[in-house]
C-alpha cells in the first residue's frame, strides 16, 4: 500500500466516520489528484437512491441536486447501473447524455466516480472533479477505485 493510501486509511475511524472525517478524506483526495470537487454517496438498496454523505467544492445551489440522486441518472447513478467508473474530459462539452441536466452549473470539467463496493455488492460512489478539461487515466481511476475499497466497510 502507497503512502498516499495509509494516510487516507489513517484517517478512517474504526467505526462509522462523521461527515467531517468524510470531507477530511475528500480533501486529501482533492489535493492528490489535483482535483477541486469531490462527493461520497451512500446506495440505499430499497429506494435505489444514492443518498450525498458528503461533498467538497460544489456550488451552494447544486449541493441540493445532488443530494439525492436515482440510479441510472447523472454520473453517479449510471456508475452504480453500469457497475463500472466513469469518467468524462470536459463535463462542460460532454454530449454522452450521462451528466444531469444542470450539471454544467458545477464548473466541473474532467470528472471520475468509481463505485464503492463491500466485496461484491456496491454501497455508493466515490467521485472526483476539476474545473480543467482533464482525461482522467487509468492510473488515477486505479487510485480512485483503491480508495474506494478502503471506504467501503465505512460506508455501508
Amino acid at each position: 500500500m502507497s503512502a498516499w493510501l495509509k494516510k487516507i486509511e489513517s484517517l478512517l475511524p474504526d467505526g462509522q466516520p462523521s461527515e467531517l472525517v468524510w470531507e477530511e478524506i475528500l480533501r486529501e483526495m482533492l489535493r492528490h489528484f489535483s482535483s477541486e470537487t469531490g462527493t461520497i454517496h451512500r446506495l440505499d438498496p430499497p429506494t435505489q437512491l444514492l443518498q450525498l454523505v458528503a461533498q467538497v467544492g460544489l456550488p451552494a445551489q447544486m449541493v441540493e441536486i445532488v443530494k439525492t440522486i436515482p440510479v441510472g441518472k447523472g454520473i453517479a447513478g449510471q456508475v452504480v447501473a453500469q457497475n463500472r467508473p466513469v469518467t468524462i474530459c470536459n463535463l462542460q462539452t460532454d454530449t454522452s447524455g450521462i451528466a444531469r441536466p444542470g450539471a454544467r452549473e458545477t464548473g466541473v470539467g474532467g470528472a471520475l466516480c468509481v463505485p464503492v463496493r463491500l466485496g461484491e455488492k456496491i454501497v455508493g460512489t466515490l467521485g472526483i472533479g476539476t474545473l480543467r478539461k482533464h482525461e482522467y487515466t487509468g492510473d488515477e481511476t486505479a487510485e480512485l477505485e483503491a480508495i474506494s475499497h478502503l471506504i467501503g466497510l465505512r460506508l455501508a
